[in-house]
């Protein structure tokens, strides 16, 4: 477990320097999440409506998921570059954990999207958002978004190593999560939509992670939707990891 560990950590170490020396990879996917805060805040925060709640405090908490679950494709991508450019192949050759590189992605994906979670907590605060609960709910908040994109970085994981090509990897990493996170409780309130889109958005575990954050920061009933967010990300977790990793084995 140790040398396992250590071997993570090195990948990790790794894949933090590659992001230092691709700098562009971080801003532009900084830059997108504060585009979509400024144009739902000022766009479309007029023509929206919550009772009890200004439309800044019930966005962010939408914002920060969403971002965290786009942030994860990176995930799937780095690994599809690194299947193509034979660096999985190199790793395979060293006396190093098989475990290693996907928990080393992970990890230092982990760090790259909580630092995007911050970046979009400064941007929150600069157009309005209040933490109306206090620190330590704050930073449980962010802990359990981050949680979300450590999940969803599994399924990402997943998805690289099954594609053939990182083209296909970035377009299979979008393609079901605008879906699933815009039919949610993320931009707008759940009861506001059809019947049928309803019973989508409760099924999801994007509106549970969001209501959950929402009532971290703002106030209100906490624990159920907190219950079923981590009962979900932890279950993600589990079978999107162990998918990855059989992958990653069949494919060494």
């Amino acid at each position: 477990m140790t040398a396992a560990l250590s071997d993570a950590l090195a990948v990790t170490g790794r894949n933090l320097r590659r992001i230092r020396r691709e700098p562009e990879v971080l801003f532009f996917s900084t830059v997108q999440p504060i585009i979509f805060v400024l144009l739902f805040r000022y766009v479309f925060g007029g023509a929206i409506k919550i009772p009890g709640l200004s439309y800044v405090d019930f966005l962010m908490p939408g914002i920060f998921v969403q971002t965290t679950a786009f942030a994860s494709t990176g995930t799937g991508v780095a690994l599809a570059d690194d299947l193509s450019k034979g660096i999985i192949d190199r790793f395979r050759s060293l006396p190093m954990a098989r475990s290693a590189v996907l928990a080393g992605r992970s990890l230092s994906d982990l760090a790259r999207i909580l630092f995007t979670v911050l970046v979009m907590v400064v941007v929150g605060v600069a157009v309005g958002l209040r933490f109306h609960q206090g620190l330590a709910k704050a930073v449980a908040a962010i802990a359990l978004v981050a949680f979300f994109g450590f999940a969803f970085t599994w399924i990402s994981a997943w998805i690289g190593l099954s594609v053939k090509t990182v083209e296909a990897a970035n377009l299979a990493g979008f393609v079901w999560l605008f879906p699933l996170t815009f039919a949610s409780s993320a931009f707008a309130p759940v009861n506001t939509m059809p019947g049928w889109l309803q019973a989508f958005a409760k099924a999801t575990p994007v509106t549970p992670t969001v209501d959950a954050v929402r009532a971290l920061i703002n106030g209100g009933p906490t624990a159920r939707p907190l219950l079923i967010s981590l009962c979900w990300l932890v279950a993600i977790t589990a079978v999107f990891s162990t998918l990855a990793v059989r992958k990653y084995r069949s494919i060494s």
